[in-house]
């Protein structure tokens, strides 16, 4: 019995050793970022960090496009399915820093012929064996199989912030090609109104040159001015089309074109004022910095591994059973067997493989710091450049709103000038082209506002609550 306690605490000692980590100290680097935005904020403006992008999307159709991406898109799921196997990948490594037991049984029948030398008759022998094995385990001292353990961690929840980062990305992607086909839709809209209205135009400036009012100039310019219009939608077509087909593939169901609605509703469809916060908070939102910065904790781990390769390991191996030469003896009174075989590995000559893998380990940690900084160094980029789009084109749609405003007040008068002979019809022909031209400038930086508002809440991080997994 001494002898199995004796056993049983070389499983504890060796386990409780394990655990000591040449790892370097991690330590964040400094953000190579400014401390403020050049932009300022509206005090009112909901923070991003309280929000998520069910309340950021106020608009119920386009909520029901992105719930509808999220469960079906293909580039997406494949990143969910990339979590689950750095999960198990995690998993197979943490395994390696405890020890395994196998259960075991054997059985043998051998016969000597009479022929061999050895006893000059024949014989036949047997045994039979049960018990329990410990596989080669090694004992950790120094911190091998835990360094490659963190490393597995880290790279694990550096995928699943890659994929939390590309659901904020699906999020954004589904609803800037809704806002492109909305806004292709509003641009239809008004070609076909501007279509009849010329047509209108036309009808009248024929019905003037029958009655001499009107020269033959005129009604050429006029057919001019419909035929540049029937151009025109055919544009227009074609660009909502795309925009569609674009929204069809992001939804990525087979019944996607009958999910998005024909004609989108005018109504207000995102949150107008977020907050951007101070730059530092890029730190704790954005998916993509998060997950370079597990991946810089995980080349950090491998030094560690690489490191503890220069020293001793030690491996245990050992059984504990019964052995007998029949069947039914196997649990009987004197038929335990155990065996303990430790093993010290020394490295002595590698050729240089110790010291290149720690080489290469520490270069590799370099170059994630490198793509780390740089991570945040485009975030910060990208959240200054929205701010400036949203910034300036919510003033640009503002005097854009007013100039087409006064250019269909100028319309009107140039149409009632024209009509009562007061005015040429060349200064009618162009107060109809300014002021298709300046309503069409409405519609697009309308659409490239929202679309600015969506760029600004991804590169702020987004919003996401819940699991990751949830859309699978």
């Amino acid at each position: 019995m001494p002898k199995t306690v004796s056993f049983a605490s070389v499983l504890a000692l060796a386990t409780a050793l394990a655990g000591c980590s040449l790892a370097p100290t991690y330590q964040r680097p400094e953000a190579p970022i400014a401390r403020q935005w050049n932009a300022g904020s509206d005090s009112r403006a909901v923070s991003v960090r309280e929000l998520d992008w069910q309340s950021f999307i106020v608009d119920p159709e386009l909520q029901r496009l992105v719930d509808v991406a999220l469960a079906n898109n293909r580039s997406l799921r494949q990143s969910l399915l990339d979590i689950e196997q750095a999960r198990a990948q995690y998993r197979i490594q943490r395994a390696d820093r405890v020890p395994g037991l196998s259960g075991t049984a054997t059985g043998s029948r051998q016969r000597v012929p009479s022929s061999l030398p050895v006893t000059g008759a024949s014989d036949e022998t047997r045994s039979y064996q049960v018990g329990l094995t410990l596989p080669e385990y090694e004992l950790d001292l120094f911190g091998r199989i835990k360094s490659l353990s963190d490393a597995a961690l880290e790279q694990y929840l550096a995928t699943e912030a890659a994929a939390r980062a590309a659901q904020v990305a699906m999020v954004a992607e589904v609803s800037q090609a809704y806002l492109t086909y909305a806004g292709a839709q509003q641009r239809l809209e008004l070609v076909q109104r501007t279509l009849a209205s010329r047509e209108q135009s036309l009808s009248l400036t024929s019905q003037r040159r029958l009655a001499g009012a009107a020269t033959a100039l005129d009604y050429q310019e006029a057919l001019g001015l419909v035929e540049q219009s029937r151009a025109e939608l055919e544009v227009t077509l074609r660009e909502r089309k795309q925009a569609f087909n674009a929204l069809v593939l992001l939804l990525g169901t087979p019944d996607a074109a009958s999910v998005i609605p024909a004609e989108p509703r005018e109504q207000l469809r995102l949150l107008q004022d977020i907050a951007p916060g101070a730059p530092s908070e890029l730190l704790e939102n954005r998916p993509d910095i998060i997950a370079a910065e597990h991946r810089l904790k995980a080349r950090n781990a491998d030094i560690g591994a690489a490191r503890a390769a220069f020293f001793p390991r030690i491996s245990l191996t050992g059984t504990y059973g019964s052995s007998s030469e029949e069947l039914s003896g196997l649990f009987q009174g004197g038929s335990r067997t155990w065996s303990f075989l430790p093993t010290l590995s020394l490295p002595i000559f590698d050729a240089g493989r110790n010291r290149a893998n720690l080489d290469l380990a520490e270069v590799r940690r370099d170059s994630a710091v490198a793509e780390y900084e740089g991570s945040i160094q485009t975030a910060f980029r990208e959240v200054a450049d929205a701010l400036a789009a949203s910034d300036t084109l919510l003033r640009e749609e503002s005097a854009r709103r007013a100039f087409a405003a006064t250019s269909t007040e100028a319309l009107k008068l140039a149409r009632a000038r024209y009509e009562g002979g007061v005015d040429d019809h060349l200064r009618y022909l162009d107060a109809q082209r300014s002021n298709f031209v300046n309503e069409l400038a409405v519609i697009e930086t309308a659409t490239q506002r929202q679309i600015a508002l969506v760029s600004l809440f991804r590169s702020l991080g987004g919003g996401w609550a819940g699991d990751v997994g949830t859309a699978r």
